[in-house]
């Protein structure tokens, strides 16, 4: 069955509960008596309750109604929060330049309000040293406890050792204050043309940097992992 409310001929009834364009009622009338003044106001008759007895039907612009009805949803659709856990990988004995690199990336999720999932990963002898793993998860969780909190405890799976960071803010004000800083950039580049457009660029560099940097962390995990793999456990 289609989900669209019948309007002006497709409507089969023969009388209708009306009500006006402002929302003001005007009572149970014949529907050819509807279908007249819907003609007279240049509107659509729309039924609006069809199980109704007799159903229920309103002047509109039909059209209009529609299209406002689609932004409202798509608006809704913007601002809905989407639970996102991120994930990096570490190595117990990971280079400082390495750490600095991906805690910026942990800094920049729980900025974004998602949850961040840090596995330190061993191999061979590191298994037998599972505080070094302990450790450098504890450095990160206080290095970012500004922006997040431990939410799940380190604990050791198999080769690896798991602990869950969350943001203290919220997703949904997380978009709120990505879109206030949209809209603060857009008005800027109206006021100063030649000046936002470097910031403009800038943007887009940082962002293109941002998602290589992004690659090429993946690039490494899957080249450890593959490494893991292969690689026989040490006596």
């Amino acid at each position: 069955m289609s989900a669209e409310p019948r309007i002006n001929d497709r409507i089969r009834v023969p009388e209708v509960r009306l009500v006006g364009p402002s929302g003001e009622q005007v009572g149970i009338v014949p529907l050819a008596k509807a279908l007249e003044l819907a003609q007279e106001y240049d509107l659509d008759l729309v039924e609006v309750a069809e199980t109704a007895r007799p159903p229920v039907c309103k002047l509109m612009d039909y059209g209009k109604f529609k299209y406002e009805s689609a932004m409202k949803a798509r608006e809704a659709r913007k601002n809905q929060a989407h639970t996102v856990i991120k994930e990096m990988k570490l190595r117990p004995k990971i280079d400082p330049h390495d750490y600095d690199t991906k805690k910026g990336h942990v800094v920049r999720f729980l900025k974004q309000g998602d949850k961040v999932k840090i596995t330190i990963m061993f191999r061979g002898r590191e298994q037998s040293r599972p505080e070094l793993g302990y450790r450098l998860l504890q450095r990160l969780a206080e290095d970012v406890q500004d922006l997040g909190f431990i939410e799940s405890n380190p604990k050791q799976d198999g080769r690896n050792m798991i602990m869950v960071l969350g943001p203290h803010k919220k997703k949904t004000e997380a978009m709120a204050e990505a879109r206030q800083a949209q809209e603060a950039r857009k008005a800027d580049a109206k006021a100063h043309p030649g000046r936002s457009q470097n910031v403009a660029e800038a943007d887009e560099q940082s962002e293109a940097d941002e998602q290589s940097e992004d690659a090429k962390q993946s690039e490494d995990v899957e080249a450890s992992a593959e490494v893991q793999a292969e690689a026989p456990a040490d006596a």
